[in-house]
Formats: structure tokens, C-alpha cells, sequence
């Protein structure tokens, strides 16, 4: 089910919660600085206010949780007054130390006095293992802010996720989670794992459904609406260069980057090896091309029909007993394999399309990760 998204002003969350109440995950993706974490954390102090209830902040990694970093992640809600009206006057800001977020204020006689339960509590995908014996009932909301990334995913990132869920989560199903991220990668391992199926293709400034039979799982999606709708932000005008890589910044575009396109025509006797890499659905075509005059290299463009001969070479994602299907280059001591990590290296790699290069890179990603996990 597809519904258009929220209209531009800053982000508000409030209104995903309203429409879809019975929600466990909310994944948001859109622009940088459009008030996704903002809004978030905005719900998390109101349910802490009116109800209660606890937070955790939640991200890939231990330096993501240390208080340099962490120390001024409600300095909007402080500046704009918001603690104070939500409180009631009783606090002013929020104190973060030792993984835990507590309100805090300064007395008239100067002292600085904080509450004694913490608001909510900063966990990082490594560590969660640690807290496996502890308890955390009060907890009602997730934030996983920068779930996605251009750069390295953890090994096993997924299952790192939810088994974090499942410490927090115990027997409960009154927690919902909030999955927050900027456009910047629309091959992240997140999107197969949950099965959202549609979301390489969903429009910017809509929301999709996805319902998983009788389980009573649903996870909304929502593709939030450019500012540039509206005018766009004011700081936009920095980031108003010809680079498509920018376009996340200023309107949500998925970001992709500018990949090396074919630097030589070449025939079709100058394809001495074809290839595929199966990842994501998506099936890149590879050439090895040795072309006079050049040191070979080879060549990347989309298949858009099925593999048609089990003697193709396929690098994929999943093991089989196919002497030609390999899991990834990184594990096998071919001649192809090893060409193909030296053309890596050396630059001697191009691509059709940008787009191409976007999938082979989250590919390397991928199956870096997995020769991790095997050695």
C-alpha cells in the first residue's frame, strides 16, 4: 500500500505513529537535516514526559555513543525551550554520561541537580552483547539514527540489529522502532533483510506498507517530501554545485556516486571472459576486455534477462553446488578472481552507468564483509 508522505515544513514523526498505530518499525528516509532525529527524539521526551516511559538511542558503533558525540543531541530541544514546556519548568536539558540520558537543571544557588532515573539510554550494534542479562521494562521507543551508510556495514549487521531488539524487547509488544537514515545508500543489507521489496523504486514523498501474512509484523516506510518543494532549506544554496552526489543533501535523491565510464570502444573479439555478479537482485554483466594498446580491464553494464547457462561464472550471494557459482571473489584463488581484485586495485574497472558502480561497490561491501565471517 502506497499513501503520499507528509508535506515538507521539518519532519514530524507524530504523524506516522497517528496513521499507523499498530506499526512496530518506522523506516524514514529523506534528506540530511530535514528533522528526522529531531522529531524523534522529540516523541521519545514526550512519552517520557506524559507516560513515563523510556528511550534508547541506538548506532552502529561504540565511538557513535561516546559523550563527545552525544552531549549536545537535545541541544535543540534545550534551545527552543522545549524540556522546559514539556516539564513543566521542572528541568531545562538533558545530561548525557555513561551511556545514559538524564534531565538536568541548574538551582538558584548555582548547583546542578539531574533526575535520578534516566530518560533513556545509548547503545551501540557491538556492544549489546553485554546487556544481554539486563533488563530494560521501561523502554518503549528505538531510535537507530544513520542506519545507513555509503561505507562499511558490520558483519552479520542485521542479526547484530535485531538480537540488540530482542535484549530490549524481552516478551514485550509495546515497543516501536524508528529506523532514521539520510539517502545515501539504496543497497543497504536492511532493505533485503525486512523484505522491503519496493522501496529501490518508491516515489520520494510517500509512505508504503509492508504486512508479512498472519504474523501481525508491519513496518511502514515512508520516503520523506524534499524541502525543495517548498523553496527548500536555506543552506542549500552551499550545496548548489553540479555533483549528484549533493542531491541528497539538498532535495533526498539518493546518493550515488560519479563511477569511471568505458575509456575505449571495443569489439566482440576483445572479450576473452564474461561474468556476473548476482546481488540484490540486480545482475551486473562483467567483461574481461584485452584490447591492443591497453592494459585490460574490464567492463561493467546491467543484464536485464535471466542467466541463461549453469556454466556462467556468477559471483551471488548465496552458496550453491555449482561448480561455476561462487560466493565471492575475495574467497577463491582463481585466475578471474584474482584479476578481478587486481583491476580493483588499480583503477582499470568501468561501468555503463553510475548506477552500475553503485551496485558493484555495495556488492565489494557485501562480500567483504562475508570473507570476514568465513576466514
Amino acid at each position: 500500500m502506497t499513501k503520499k508522505a507528509q508535506k515538507f515544513r521539518f519532519y514530524d514523526v507524530q504523524h506516522l505513529v497517528d496513521e499507523y498505530p499498530k506499526a512496530f518499525y518506522y523506516v524514514i528516509i529523506g534528506e540530511r537535516s530535514n528533522g528526522k532525529t529531531y522529531s524523534a527524539l522529540h516523541l521519545a521526551l514526550k512519552n517520557y514526559f506524559e507516560k513515563g516511559e523510556q528511550f534508547a538511542y541506538l548506532r552502529r558503533f561504540g565511538e557513535d555513543i561516546r559523550k563527545k558525540q552525544l552531549s549536545n543531541l537535545f541541544s535543540s530541544h534545550e534551545d527552543n525551550g522545549e524540556i522546559t514546556k514539556m516539564s513543566n519548568g521542572e528541568w531545562t536539558s538533558v545530561d548525557y554520561t555513561g551511556g545514559k540520558f538524564r534531565l538536568m537543571k541548574v538551582d538558584e544557588d548555582g548547583s546542578i541537580v539531574y533526575s535520578e532515573d534516566p530518560i533513556g539510554f545509548a547503545f551501540d550494534l557491538n556492544s549489546m552483547e553485554h546487556y544481554k542479562s539486563i533488563s530494560f521494562p521501561k523502554i518503549t521507543t528505538v531510535i537507530f539514527d544513520e542506519f545507513l551508510t555509503r561505507y562499511s556495514y558490520l558483519p552479520n549487521e542485521f542479526i547484530l540489529f535485531t538480537n540488540s531488539l530482542s535484549t530490549i524487547i524481552r516478551q514485550r509488544v509495546n515497543v516501536k522502532i524508528f529506523m532514521l537514515g539520510n539517502t545515501v545508500n539504496k543497497y543497504a543489507p536492511y532493505f533485503s533483510e525486512m523484505g522491503l521489496s519496493h522501496i529501490k523504486e518508491q516515489k520520494q514523498g510517500t509512505v508504503d506498507v509492508y504486512k508479512y501474512g498472519e504474523s501481525g509484523l508491519e513496518v511502514v516506510v515512508e520516503y520523506c517530501a524534499s524541502s525543495s518543494s517548498t523553496g527548500g532549506k536555506k543552506s542549500d544554496v552551499y550545496f548548489a554545485f553540479d555533483n549528484p552526489q549533493l542531491q541528497m543533501i539538498t532535495s533526498g535523491s539518493w546518493e550515488i556516486a560519479i563511477y569511471p565510464r568505458l575509456p575505449v570502444d571495443y569489439k566482440p573479439k576483445d572479450v576473452v571472459q564474461d561474468f556476473f555478479i548476482d546481488f540484490d537482485k540486480e545482475i551486473l554483466h562483467g567483461k574481461v576486455i584485452v584490447k591492443e594498446g591497453y592494459t585490460p580491464f574490464i567492463f561493467f553494464h546491467r543484464k536485464t534477462t535471466e542467466i541463461q547457462s549453469d556454466n556462467d561464472i556468477v559471483y551471488g550471494q548465496v552458496p550453491d553446488a555449482n561448480p561455476y557459482h561462487r560466493v565471492s571473489f575475495y574467497n577463491h584463488k582463481d585466475k578471474l578472481s584474482a584479476f578481478i581484485r587486481n583491476c580493483y586495485a588499480t583503477k582499470r574497472i568501468f561501468y555503463s552507468e553510475n548506477e552500475v558502480g553503485e551496485i558493484f561497490r555495495n556488492y565489494l561491501i557485501w562480500a567483504e564483509n562475508e570473507s570476514i565471517l568465513r576466514r
